[in-house]
């Protein structure tokens, strides 16, 4: 396959990223290791409310990655979804791209905007067996919670979120956390706070109990040491997430604590490659959807001008294109 930029990563950056490149009038392909687009949002957070992406009050997770998909639709970029970039050659006027199913893509340029690299859930401890009997460690549709006892375990903005959303979905949501302190954000704090979710803190779950599915989920308070029964039809293990960037380093890039270094033009240490988004790493990095956002139009119009050196930074404005007049 031969196209103009190569985007690696198909969350909110990298799907923005193919947008632009469309709009800079460069073919595009994207490939991504999950086999639906939208990244850690699709996978993770569909059904979350994502309050700070300029100019929506509020959007739904998987709204979010349906409309930039739309929006990059009119060009049509190549997604190569449940395949993995692996490794990296610089042929002097591009770069060739292998991926996992042995697709090879050859680009002009390159912009990664992995998020995390691949991720993997931790497990919780001793509920190998419960997997897919109602244990589960992602929540992509709150329907399958209807009228249930769920039980939720973590402290992060994951359990939060999850647990908030459930609230008004399940018949009872109890957090379990180790902790009386929560890592999560202090808004989300907050809000638990004010809900009707229980908290059983700070405990550890000791085992889940049922016969062919989860029936309870037995807990003990770390200061007391008192055990309690729960009652759960589902449980949520929101423990956080292994991240591997391991092909991405293969390639030679310069990595700082699993973030890609770039400079002020997204530019990473490998010829015509460019990364965006939280996978990045620069002084006053700021990790949010909307500064990737900002990031991946940066790394595009610059990859714009390796590829045509005739080319400018500056893209102008979409409103020009359209006929609409100059941006005010």
């Amino acid at each position: 396959m031969d196209v103009d930029l190569l985007v690696v990563g198909a969350g909110p950056s990298g799907l923005y990223g193919a947008y632009y490149a469309g709009f800079r009038g460069l073919t595009c392909a994207i490939v991504d290791a999950l086999p639906e687009a939208g990244g850690q949002v699709t996978a993770l957070y569909p059904e979350k409310m994502i309050f700070d992406i300029a100019g929506f009050p509020s959007v739904r997770g998987k709204d979010l990655v349906r409309n930039l998909v739309a929006q990059a639709a009119p060009f049509k970029p190549t997604y190569l979804l449940g395949e993995q970039a692996i490794s990296y050659e610089h042929t002097g006027d591009g770069v060739v791209i292998t991926t996992t199913a042995g697709t090879v893509v050859r680009a002009k340029a390159v912009v990664v905007t992995g998020g995390i690299g691949t991720f993997n859930p931790r497990p919780l401890p001793g509920g190998s067996e419960w997997e897919g009997k109602g244990l589960a460690y992602v929540v992509p549709s709150y329907a399958p919670y209807r009228e249930k006892d769920v039980v939720v375990v973590g402290g992060g903005d994951s359990a939060l979120d999850w647990a908030l959303g459930l609230e008004p979905v399940a018949r009872s949501v109890t957090l379990v956390h180790r902790r009386d302190a929560f890592r999560a954000h202090a808004h989300s704090v907050k809000l638990l706070r004010d809900s009707t979710v229980s908290l059983c803190i700070p405990a550890q779950v000791m085992g889940l109990s049922g016969t062919d599915r989860v029936e309870s989920v037995s807990v003990r308070n770390t200061e007391t040491k008192q055990v309690t029964e729960l009652p759960a039809q589902e449980v949520v293990a929101a423990l956080g997430f292994t991240a591997d960037i391991t092909p991405l380093e293969a390639w030679g890039l310069d990595v700082e604590e699993r973030h890609i270094v770039v400079d002020t033009t997204m530019a990473t240490n490998l010829p015509r490659v460019f990364a965006a988004g939280d996978i990045t790493e620069y002084p006053g990095k700021v990790r949010l959807i909307s500064v990737g956002f900002g990031e991946v139009a940066t790394a595009v119009c610059n990859a714009a001008t390796v590829i045509d050196p005739e080319a400018t930074v500056f893209p102008g404005h979409s409103t020009e294109q359209q006929g609409e007049g100059p941006a005010a």
